[in-house]
């Protein structure tokens, strides 16, 4: 799990990032993102999903709802795998053309390029270490599709993994969805 863990971290870092390249849309925000190019990574997110689909209902639904309360969700393996994260953008947020800076794992973000409506970035991970680049494509203010490279160590090994990814814009309203401070 903690190669699950460098992940999703990895993923929140990344997904900070979007905001500084184009004027987006407040309101809330959905998030899709899914790991590759690590079969350890693969091996252990079925394993996740699986243990998910063997949980007793109410089990699962409490998982899921731990998992909702911040936004995220997991898609079944046979929805393709993956991560769904929503995220609520204040209007202050996307004047300043800023997301929500990911506090856990010290991170630090990047903008390298901005061309039209693409945006290259890069970033830093301290805790757990890792880094990595990517390009972001903007389809006008409320939505966008990524692909990440990304390095880490796992138990003293590099790893590489990749991450393709995409956001849009639900509504003006982020419901229960609160602001990540």
């Amino acid at each position: 799990m903690p190669l699950i863990r460098t992940a999703l971290l990895v993923c929140t870092a990344a997904l900070c990032a979007t905001a500084q390249a184009q004027s987006i849309k407040p309101g809330l925000w959905e998030m899709q993102s899914k790991m590759g190019g690590n079969p350890q990574m693969d091996q252990a997110m079925a394993q996740m999903q699986k243990q998910m689909a063997s949980m007793p209902p109410a089990q699962r639904k409490q998982m899921e709802d731990m998992l909702a309360k911040q936004g995220m969700s997991m898609p079944s393996a046979a929805a393709g795998g993956g991560m769904s994260t929503k995220l609520c953008i204040t209007p202050e947020m996307a004047a300043k053309q800023d997301l929500p800076v990911q506090e856990k794992g010290d991170c630090t973000n990047t903008v390298t390029s901005r061309s039209g409506n693409v945006m290259k970035m890069s970033f830093v991970c301290k805790n757990p270490p890792s880094s990595g680049e990517g390009t972001y494509t903007f389809t006008g203010d409320t939505a966008y599709t990524m692909q990440m490279q990304m390095k880490s160590t796992h138990q003293g090994k590099p790893q590489n993994m990749t991450m393709d990814g995409s956001g849009k814009w639900l509504a003006a309203s982020c419901g229960n969805i609160k602001p990540v401070k």
